[in-house]
């Protein structure tokens, strides 16, 4: 069986430090593969000899990769990593781990963590709600979302059934 399409994030340095912050974050996660610079690179840029290249690291089934390749592309929000939730307590746990130690909050359950890497922190009912609701309640909905930083599923479904916040 060949391997799903696997995602390659961009570092300038942070690749294996990232990578061991993934896989501890989320369960049945592991590091699969480093590869490391050498003193006789033939590309650059040229990072330490021992410095990682490229991390090849699994989280929940998903291969991903890290690359410390320059300082020349930095992260954007043009990709986000989405991470669906079942609750406000799984929501919260890695809202809180994401925005840590140097990440930020943006609006509508988005936030970046240390490393600059955008993610989407979405409780699974809020795309039920979306996909099972009314015009209005959509619209309700959305009005909750997008005051928002971190998602309050109760808020959301609230405002979903119409109930004053």
């Amino acid at each position: 069986m060949s391997n799903p399409i696997t995602p390659c994030i961009w570092m300038n340095g942070t690749a294996e430090e990232a990578a061991n912050f993934y896989v501890s974050l989320f369960d049945d996660s592991r590091i699969d593969a480093v590869m490391r610079y050498t003193a006789d690179q033939p590309f650059p840029p040229s990072f330490p000899p021992g410095t990682a290249l490229m991390v090849s690291f699994t989280i929940k089934g998903q291969p991903f990769a890290t690359l410390n390749g320059g300082p020349q592309f930095p992260q954007t929000e043009a990709v986000s990593f989405v991470i669906p939730v079942e609750s406000q307590a799984e929501l919260d746990r890695y809202w809180t781990a994401l925005i840590a130690d140097g990440g930020a909050e943006s609006m509508c359950g988005w936030c970046k963590d240390k490393y600059g890497v955008s993610w989407q922190v979405v409780p699974r009912q809020l795309l039920d709600m979306q996909h099972s609701g009314t015009r209005e309640q959509v619209a309700r909905l959305w009005r909750a979302l997008l005051a928002m930083r971190k998602l309050d599923l109760a808020a959301l479904e609230a405002a979903f059934a119409g109930e004053a916040a």
